[in-house]
């Protein structure tokens, strides 16, 4: 066995001992970091839907400009090469009355009943506007909409601006109270695992000092503690995942309507398999972090 494997299994079954040493304060210290995932693993599962479903739709959002009744089929042509011109906008297609009555008529449930009844079709022609990736913003379409308004033959503007920044202002209001919420708790947490490696140095201190003795240095004695937060905060966002997928599949039947509702119809996802590991890599993380700041004074003390 080499010298780095003879190490590492040491390290190893040092921090393991330690962790069983105390199982009340390593249980707490689980159970902290676990809590702290999970509520901010809420708000980021909720951040990373949202985001999806602004991706998703994304590309879906156009200006629609509507044109006035009896506008000659020239003066619509005028007005789609103008529209065109416009920056940001990639395509323009002129949707004639006809088309958007058989349009109605065939994507309308009962369409065909409520036109039949008509004497004229009531519909209006259209330029459907679509912008290039980079400008498919609220921005982007404010360009677009502040450019053809008032044009003579243009009757009404309509985009997704008002979605997009309503939906904008949601998304930046979640991400800032998770962020808020995973610092205030991150401190808690970083402090309790601090606690419960300052009880564990205190607990072998005899061992330290023995250590010491027979020349090892500070690095080696560090390890073990080092390792034992690493477990820990590990084993609290192992526990945060599972308790996650938990109430995200016994509780989604419930809150289906309402998640929907907010998502935009579209169903709920659950976290990826890069996005799960991250969470228990930050548990990790979490954990040495806080034994770090431990061991900072720890062993001089």
């Amino acid at each position: 066995m080499t010298r780095l494997a003879t190490r590492s299994l040491y390290f190893g079954r040092t921090a393991l001992r330690g962790i069983s040493a105390s199982p009340v304060t390593s249980a707490v210290a689980v159970a902290t970091i676990a809590v702290c995932l999970v509520l901010v693993g809420v708000f980021a599962l909720l951040l990373f839907n949202m985001e999806g479903l602004l991706e998703r739709f994304g590309g879906d959002l156009h200006v629609t400009a509507y044109l006035e009744p009896g506008l000659s089929v020239q003066r619509q042509r005028e007005l789609a090469d103008l529209a065109h011109s416009v920056e940001g906008v990639a395509a323009v297609r002129l949707v004639s009355e006809q088309e958007a009555f058989e349009r109605f008529r065939s994507g309308v449930a009962h369409g065909a009943a409520y036109l039949d009844g008509l004497g004229e079709n009531p519909l209006p022609a259209s330029l459907e506007i679509t912008l290039v990736p980079a400008r498919q913003s609220a921005e982007g379409m404010t360009v677009v909409v502040e450019s053809l308004d008032g044009l003579e033959g243009v009757e009404d503007l309509m985009s997704g601006h008002d979605w997009v920044e309503g939906y904008l202002r949601a998304l930046a209001l979640v991400r800032g109270l998770g962020v808020g919420l995973g610092a205030i708790l991150a401190v808690a947490t970083l402090l309790i695992v601090a606690n419960t490696i300052r009880l564990a140095v205190v607990a072998r201190r005899d061992e330290i000092e023995i250590l010491s003795l027979v020349g090892a240095s500070p690095g080696f004695v560090r390890v073990p503690f080092l390792l034992e937060g690493l477990l820990q905060g590990a084993a609290g966002g192992a526990v945060a995942l599972a308790l996650l997928f938990g109430l995200f599949s016994l509780g989604l039947p419930g809150f289906a309507f309402g998640l929907e509702l907010v998502l935009g119809g579209a169903v709920p996802n659950f976290f990826s398999g890069e996005q799960a590991l991250a969470l228990v890599g930050s548990g990790a993380f979490l954990g040495l972090l806080g034994a770090g700041g431990a061991l900072a004074g720890g062993l001089r003390s």
